[in-house]
């Protein structure tokens, strides 16, 4: 506790890091209340049934991301999801398409027109979205909820949702720019940290019923979070380190060799993203799900909105294995890593430098992702499982998937960033040893942002 207060007064001592937190929580805060502002023309006392509906499944999940702003149907209702989705999308456009694969090596101007393009797309993600979730919200509250719900309200709508969406990016950009962190990770674990109170809360009462096991149960679901945690955190920070040697030189009569180093092999090098991939994609069927008449159509849409149902989590577990050797096969490049090691004058002991080298770090990062993928497709169908033992469904999502992952990333990366802060100015930082590991989740996130 004391460590903690001396930390506190640290960081109020360094001006630069103060600003920037008070920056950051002004940020979320502008955030946390555009959440709460009703779409135009909805009566927001007839939006209990659009609360039912997102209180589980698929929609409760988009719900917490969106911080709740999807069953208050607000004007940030959509979130920060079309523009992830945009993000995707351009990175993928990044591996087939040449001209996107030039704009990456050119560097910062390249930077530049690649965020250009993500959110011209953003805007047409949302844009489509949009409709979908109107056409959902009249299914949901008829007509006596929306005061005239002509063409100008879907137009008017549409307009707001996108702008909604587009200020909420842009609130992110500032938050990296201006705060701490990574704005768009923030955003996004805020709107989770928002739902958590009120899990618990109904959890604990749903324990204190007649069948609900009592206290004692309450405290063994705590215990087992708290494992789960861990587990995360095993899962986040895991490597796999190859020694790498420096080339002998010559001193006077003297021959040095230079001191062993190790490369850091991340076991789950693709962070979290692809949970979001794959989490993105699990989304369509409820965009498509608004526009869907067809009987069969609906039948499949609702196997796959089942979030605790097999065929959803297969799928999802699958793709979560995939992504994550994509991921990681596009953000760690064996060849560039072999050609830096053989330029500083290091080799792998007993492997030969240039291709060998590539070849061998190949081989050893296939190996390690295979389990790391595994890992995370457990962690993120952990959800799932709690439900089916009983856990209520907003608190089963903080058992695992990306929320968790997301959670324990971003405030590992923070926590980092103001660790970092504060020993550049030589004060005690947030642990004794004055080291924080920290996991790029968030930056993740701007990769894919």
């Amino acid at each position: 506790m004391k460590n903690l207060i001396n930390t506190i007064k640290n960081i109020y001592k360094v001006e630069e890091l103060r600003t920037k937190i008070g920056n950051t929580l002004l940020f979320l805060l502008i955030y946390r209340l555009g959440s709460f502002v009703v779409l135009p023309g909805v009566n927001p006392d007839a939006l209990g049934e659009l609360k039912k509906q997102t209180s589980d499944g698929i929609m409760g999940l988009l719900n917490m991301f969106s911080g709740g702003a999807f069953s208050n149907a607000s004007i940030f209702a959509l979130g920060i999801m079309p523009y992830i989705s945009a993000s995707i999308v351009i990175q993928l456009l990044g591996i087939a398409v040449p001209y996107f694969q030039k704009l990456q090596k050119e560097g910062e101007s390249g930077r530049k027109k690649i965020n250009q393009f993500t959110r011209y797309l953003t805007v047409i993600i949302t844009a489509f979205q949009a409709p979908g979730y109107l056409a959902n919200l009249n299914s949901q509250l008829g007509t006596n909820a929306v005061s005239n719900s002509g063409a100008f309200f879907w137009i008017s709508s549409t307009i707001i949702l996108v702008a909604g969406t587009m200020f909420i990016m842009w609130l992110g950009e500032r938050i990296t720019d201006r705060g701490i962190g990574n704005g768009i990770s923030l955003i996004i674990m805020v709107g989770i940290i928002a739902g958590l109170p009120s899990a618990i809360v109904a959890e604990f009462g749903s324990r204190l019923e007649q069948s609900g096991g009592g206290l004692v149960m309450f405290l063994v679901e705590l215990v087992i979070l708290l494992l789960v945690v861990i587990l995360t955190l095993l899962l986040v920070q895991g490597v796999r380190r190859i020694p790498v040697q420096q080339a002998k030189r010559v001193q006077g009569n003297q021959q040095i060799v230079g001191a062993r180093q190790y490369i850091p092999l991340r076991v789950n090098a693709a962070g979290v993203m692809p949970i979001i991939f794959a989490q993105a994609i699990m989304f369509i069927p409820i965009t498509i799900a608004g526009f869907a008449n067809s009987d069969s159509l609906q039948g499949f849409i609702s196997e796959f909105s089942n979030i605790t149902g097999f065929w959803y989590n297969l799928t999802f577990a699958v793709m979560i294995i995939l992504f994550t050797y994509f991921y990681t096969a596009i953000t760690v490049n064996p060849k560039n890593m072999a050609e830096e090691m053989k330029r500083s004058g290091g080799f792998i002991p007993g492997i030969r430098p240039g291709k060998p080298t590539a070849d061998f770090i190949d081989n050893i990062m296939s190996r390690i992702t295979l389990p790391g993928s595994v890992f995370l497709a457990v962690v993120a169908i952990l959800p799932a499982l709690a439900m089916l033992i009983g856990v209520t469904n907003k608190f089963a999502q903080f058992y695992g998937g990306t929320s968790l992952l997301i959670l324990v990333g971003v405030v590992l990366d923070t926590l980092q960033q103001i660790e970092s802060y504060l020993l550049m100015r030589q004060y005690d930082g947030l642990m004794k040893s004055g080291r924080l590991k920290g996991r790029a989740t968030s930056s993740a996130v701007t990769m894919a942002s």
